[in-house]
């Protein structure tokens, strides 16, 4: 009977000790919410209504630290730095405190002292791997070596956590791509997560790894096929590759069957490109002007658009719409380059071979006058506009008969002749010039004496060249 009573005493005391615990902790919750209550209500008396909550709580670091945190996601600060360090009086060796101090440095961009108190936090709870991902995190800024040192310290700590896909992540934000693929790379493809996987991708794509960002999309699709980036990134991947069957599966996914997919300019510029390699140019060229009705975040983007559009009717030999985009390309564009305003005119010089009589010619014309343009704009490229306005005005001139092309071929030759060092494209240049004068002197002018001395010039570069010999070998 004894023994009967003390087992019921005991279990009646256990059970006491169960509800006191679950009334403690309900009490916790209870001052949690009804703080981040206040907070969020945002009364006049705030500091007033919190002075009991801070009262009952203010041994017990681990509330403190839940009011702070409030404060912070409510982005008051000032109250979060002061019930962080409410939280240290309670327990100085308290590491989420740390963190949070941590937290308010960051976002006051002083990284030097989030570091330090993240460092704290590490000191105090080394195996806390939050603490160690947010001192990388603004470390990295300072040096991005050490941050990874750091990191491999929580490797020391925590053997099975995956550091790398931490180590991925902080190279993704430093820009170091490379870095952000190999550390991704040593994370078994089971403990990515969603965001990891995104990075990894998209590095792939940035460095133009293009198999590695198919397969790290497909495994992504793989658990969410709806996932709209994942979806992008396997469209522009396999767009780059070549893949166009494929990139077109991809963009049905991304524009019709994918969640919360934001289409930008981009994603009509590549489902274009996707369309132009599968041979559906009138399709693409639709997309690329679905591309010019979006949002741009600056005016030189759009003008890449533009020159993607005109070179797509271009692909088409449909000049008139090509030269009428270029032209407002270049007028859009903010730093037009020689090699950019040198499109213009070849793009008249390729119209005329699709016309005949006064149209041909005028479309030649408005090419020589644009080549001089070029010249005159940019003295850099005199050697390249002159080269142009030989093979215009030879186009121009029926048999050679009025040597309209010679001033040009002559003046080609002084510029590249003298180079004490000629390139491919200076000795073809120079063979081309060389072939119109041996052909305007023997069978315009009759002057063979005169062929045969730029016969003798052009088998110095090409001893082996045919019309050289034939001439050289004429008594």
């Amino acid at each position: 009977m004894i023994m009967k009573t003390m087992k019921y005493f005991i279990f009646g005391v256990a059970l006491m000790s169960v509800s006191a615990t679950a009334t403690a902790q309900d009490g916790t919750k209870a001052d949690i919410a009804a703080v981040k209550n206040i907070i969020s209500s945002k009364p006049a008396d705030m500091d007033k209504q919190l002075k009991a909550y801070y009262g009952k709580n203010k041994k017990n670091a681990e509330n403190l630290i839940e009011f702070a945190r409030a404060f912070y996601e409510a982005k008051d600060t000032a109250r979060a730095h002061v019930y962080a360090d409410y939280a240290l009086k309670a327990n100085k060796k308290f590491a989420p405190a740390y963190i949070l101090l941590g937290d308010l440095a960051a976002l006051a961009e002083d990284g030097g002292g989030a570091a330090a108190q993240y460092d704290q936090a590490i000191y105090f709870d080394p195996k806390n791997p939050d603490a160690y991902r947010k001192y990388a995190s603004v470390y990295r800024k300072i040096s991005p070596a050490g941050a990874i040192a750091k990191l491999n310290d929580l490797r020391a700590q925590l053997p099975d956590y995956p550091v790398d896909a931490i180590i991925g992540h902080i190279n993704y934000i430093s820009n170091n791509f490379e870095g952000a693929i190999e550390a991704y790379d040593k994370v078994p493809a089971g403990k990515l997560e969603k965001m990891d996987i995104i990075e990894s991708a998209f590095s792939a794509y940035l460095t133009q790894k293009y198999d590695k960002g198919i397969q790290m999309a497909e495994l992504g699709l793989g658990k969410e096929p709806r996932n709209s980036t994942l979806n992008r990134l396997a469209l522009f991947c396999n767009t780059e590759k070549g893949n166009f069957t494929k990139a077109l599966e991809y963009a049905d996914k991304l524009f019709n069957k994918s969640d919360s997919a934001n289409i930008s300019y981009m994603d009509y510029v590549y489902y274009g490109n996707a369309l132009k390699g599968n041979k559906q140019p009138e399709e693409a060229i639709a997309m690329f002007k679905k591309a010019l009705d979006q949002e741009f975040d600056n005016k030189d983007k759009r003008a890449g658009v533009i020159k993607t559009l005109s070179e797509a009717y271009e692909a088409q030999e449909l000049y008139d719409e090509a030269i009428r985009y270029y032209e407002q390309y270049l007028a859009e564009y903010s730093t037009p380059t020689a090699t950019d305003h040198a499109g213009l005119p070849q793009l008249h010089y390729f119209k005329s071979a699709k016309l005949k009589g006064e149209e041909r010619l005028a479309s030649l014309q408005k090419a020589d006058q644009l080549y001089a343009q070029l010249m005159e704009k940019y003295t850099d490229a005199e050697e390249y506009a002159t080269f142009w306005r030989a093979r215009v005005n030879n186009a121009m001139d029926k048999d050679q008969e009025g040597g309209l092309a010679k001033p040009y071929y002559d003046k080609l030759v002084e510029l590249v002749g003298g180079k004490a060092e000629k390139s491919k494209s200076d000795i073809a240049r120079l063979k081309e010039s060389y072939l119109y004068l041996i052909s305007y002197y023997a069978r315009v002018k009759n002057d063979m004496n005169t062929a045969k001395d730029v016969a003798t010039k052009l088998a110095e570069i090409d001893p082996e060249n045919e019309v050289a010999k034939q001439v050289l070998s004429i008594k």
